[in-house]
């Protein structure tokens, strides 16, 4: 790759270091010669230099590269690194004051708040930032049309339902022609937002059939398989017939990955698209007062067409405290990626977030001190 002396952006990959120049990439964030796969930032983008460091979720890290190339192609002198190292990592380094926000697909556990809001010397808050739907990734030649409810996930990612014609999968897919081949179930075995989420669906979904809890870490049975990151787990599904694992849809789609449909609370099996997502947020809340926008909904809602699987991905940042010198770097970056970079969230399978949430996230970020 090539380095532009001046604006130079960084994007570090959960696998290793990938450097990003301000010139636009494909959505894994490899660096193409020039352009942007989203609209550029307005001219009246607010613009910062400096340098800024983020860690965390997996999940958004391929919106997230996009939002930084694009935002440096209007913005020169400003040097931004997100590391995509799981939700619970870059909670822990931002605690330990290693990185100036964290990406995170849940909200933080009272010890993780505890010791962010100590590293703030002020509360620290949650931000969303964007939204998307975790896709039931497969590799299974002969069906190119899997349905699922969640009962039968949660027998699947319980070792319960061990093959692809066992009768619950059967009665998800009537008619379908299923072989019997093993289930390899892939699960996150890093501390992991994408975890939580998915095990908090199946918690409210699938009620007593799911009886692992929720949480960024589970006891998972020894038949179900570990690998980390988003990267793990996709790379894992390719490389094995029959297997299946939960991941952020671009992982899924760019690897070739078949993307099962989801039973929701309407009863339809719905299809991962950014409209389904945004279906499903259209009952989504955040607090009516203060800026710590934790956002509500309901997994088990039952509007048509919603996919239920479906994720507030957040940046966790000082409401006060945060180093003078990258103050205006961190509201400027941020605003932007509220704002114009939401332009960017179809083409990257993600959904932009409600304009009601938008706004007040908006109006946390500059009120940031």
């Amino acid at each position: 790759m090539s380095t532009l002396r001046g604006a130079r952006l960084l994007v570090l990959a959960a696998a290793g270091a990938v450097a990003l120049t301000a010139c636009g990439s494909d959505s894994q964030g490899s660096t193409t010669a020039q352009g942007s796969a989203s609209a550029a930032p307005t001219s009246s983008a607010a613009c910062a230099t400096g340098d800024l460091k983020g860690a965390g979720s997996t999940f958004q890290k391929n919106i997230v590269a996009q939002w930084i190339k694009d935002f440096g192609a209007s913005c020169s002198g400003a040097n931004i690194d997100y590391q995509g190292v799981g939700s619970g990592a870059g909670i822990k380094q931002f605690g330990a004051k290693t990185v100036d926000f964290a990406g995170s697909d849940s909200v933080m556990k009272p010890d993780e708040q505890a010791a962010a809001d100590k590293r703030c010397g002020a509360p620290a808050i949650h931000l969303p930032i964007t939204a998307g739907g975790i896709a039931l990734a497969y590799k299974l030649s002969s069906v190119k049309d899997l349905q699922l409810s969640p009962k039968t996930i949660a027998g699947i990612f319980q070792g319960t339902v061990k093959k692809w014609d066992d009768p619950a999968v059967k009665a998800d897919n009537p008619g379908a022609s299923l072989p019997s081949t093993a289930i390899t179930a892939v699960h996150r075995s890093d501390s992991s937002g994408t975890t939580n989420v998915f095990s908090k669906f199946l918690t409210a979904t699938a009620g007593a059939d799911w009886k692992l809890g929720e949480g960024k870490e589970l006891q998972w049975p020894a038949s179900v398989q570990g690998a980390a990151k988003s990267d793990g787990v996709t790379q894992a599904v390719a490389g094995s017939e029959g297997a299946i694992t939960y991941v952020e849809t671009s992982f899924a789609t760019s690897s070739g990955l078949g993307v099962a449909k989801v039973k929701n609370g309407a009863g339809e099996y719905a299809a991962l698209t950014a409209d389904s997502v945004s279906k499903a947020l259209e009952g989504a809340s955040v607090p009516d007062t203060g800026n710590d926008l934790k956002v509500k909904y309901d997994f088990a809602n039952t509007t048509a067409g919603a996919y239920p699987i479906t994720a507030i991905s957040y940046e966790i940042v000082c409401s006060k405290g945060t180093d003078a010198a990258k103050l205006s770097l961190l509201k400027a970056f941020l605003t932007y990626a509220a704002t114009t970079g939401q332009g960017a969230a179809n083409g990257l399978g993600f959904a932009p977030l409600p304009q009601s949430i938008a706004t007040k996230v908006t109006a946390a970020i500059s009120a940031l001190a």
